[in-house]
């Protein structure tokens, strides 16, 4: 599950349908993994707002 996070984060187009197939392997059905996706992709998309806004940074 971890990998898979990672590998959404770092590199979005090259999940293929070999992670899914991985995910599946170790017990995920597909409502865990798009569980998965969502919470991942939301973080990644919250953190790179903050990171726009500057939120946490000093002025």
């Amino acid at each position: 599950m971890l990998d898979f996070a990672v590998k959404l984060t770092r590199a979005p187009y090259k999940h293929t349908r070999a992670d899914l197939d991985a995910l599946r392997a170790v017990g995920f059905d597909d409502t865990g993994i798009l569980q998965i996706t969502m919470i991942a992709a939301y973080f990644n998309y919250i953190n790179r707002i903050a990171d726009a806004l500057g939120v946490g940074k000093p002025e």
